[in-house]
């Protein structure tokens, strides 16, 4: 029997990227050595890196004046690098979900933040409209997709300081101007390689303006000067986002995952929408391509089980809700083929008809 694989993170990579990560592990680029124990200073490695950074802007069209860094410490440490970096007096951001709550957290250890908009009073299930972002913000912070509550941010918000986004989990799913940002940064577990490594695009006129003296690790300045290799950096995460980004070029870019991400999510809203059993829980407008959360209708609630061992049984894997929300959540990352989301549809109606 066929699985797929809908779990939010560790999430989905393509055969491509596995298999060629596999090879590696055993010879890495004809070494005769280990992709696991390789030097990161040899000529080989540096080339993995160099080749990444570039497809990385590739793929974004990064303009001028951008790095691009691979970091350790998940975008959790992002929520407090970034300030410690960017913050001079007041941020401003916007709390849509556990991690942007999360983030703003930490840049209360920094300085003044403003929150200027937050959907925690009806349990995170749309975005905030019309706020107003004070003009005098160092930056405005938004996290673009919620992987536990399911609401995405589609559009660049339009404002008039710079932005700062974690982009984790619908990085590379569609294309963004990179050149309204000041910071963008990406745990690459959800859409482009394993745990382990953080995607990292600052804008470098935006650093060292501070006036407070930063550790040397959580400066960005000191891994823009090393070209990430200040430290050890995790080898093998960054040679399978290579090897994803070169698949996601071959697929022909951000444009067609963007076309892809629509079809996937829509097949499987639908089916939310038309099932009876079925009801989505976040705002039909912020609906994430990424992140599909559902739940049983009232008068079906005591099927949740039910129906999570029936398509436990059918292949389905890793379709529970967070722990937090409860229900179902079904990932559809750039590596779920269309043919998973189309198993998952005709599970859904077959237990609809055995109801």
């Amino acid at each position: 029997m066929k699985k797929f694989n809908f779990y939010a993170g560790p999430s989905i990579l393509s055969p491509y990227a596995i298999s060629q990560t596999a090879e590696a592990v055993n010879n890495f680029a004809g070494t005769g050595l280990s992709l696991l124990e390789i030097s990161h200073r040899s000529k080989e490695f540096q080339a993995v890196v160099d080749e990444t950074n570039a497809l990385v802007k590739e793929l974004l069209e990064v303009p001028e004046g951008y790095e691009v860094l691979f970091l350790g410490g998940g975008a959790s440490l992002q929520f407090y690098m970034a300030p410690l970096n960017l913050l001079k007096s007041k941020a401003s951001y916007i709390d849509t979900g556990t991690w942007a709550h999360n983030a703003i957290g930490q840049a209360k250890l920094v300085g003044e933040v403003e929150v200027v908009g937050s959907s925690a009073d009806k349990n995170y299930t749309y975005i905030p409209k019309n706020y107003t972002v004070s003009p005098d913000s160092d930056y405005f912070h938004y996290t673009s997709n919620n992987t536990i509550y399911g609401t995405e941010t589609l559009q660049t918000p339009e404002v008039s300081v710079p932005l700062v986004c974690d982009m984790s989990s619908d990085f590379m799913s569609h294309p963004v101007d990179v050149s309204k940002y000041d910071l963008i940064y990406a745990g690459a577990q959800k859409n482009v390689g394993p745990a382990g490594v953080t995607i990292v695009i600052v804008k470098k006129d935006a650093l060292g303006q501070t006036g407070r003296t930063l550790p040397t690790m959580l400066d960005y300045q000191t891994h823009v000067k090393k070209g990430s290799m200040f430290n050890t950096p995790p080898c093998l995460p960054i040679y399978t986002c290579l090897q994803t980004l070169k698949w996601y070029k071959e697929l022909g870019g951000l444009k067609a995952l963007e076309k892809l991400a629509v079809e996937k999510s829509t097949k499987l809203y639908d089916e939310i929408d038309r099932n009876r059993l079925f009801r989505g829980t976040v705002a039909t407008e912020d609906r994430s391509r990424m992140n599909v959360c559902f739940v049983m209708n009232d008068e079906y609630t005591e099927l949740s089980d039910q129906f999570f061992e029936f398509a436990k049984g059918r292949g389905m894997v890793g379709i529970k809700g967070h722990r937090s929300v409860g229900g179902f959540r079904a990932s559809l990352y750039n590596a779920m083929p269309v043919e998973g989301v189309d198993a998952l549809v005709a599970c859904m109606k077959d237990f609809e008809k055995s109801i």
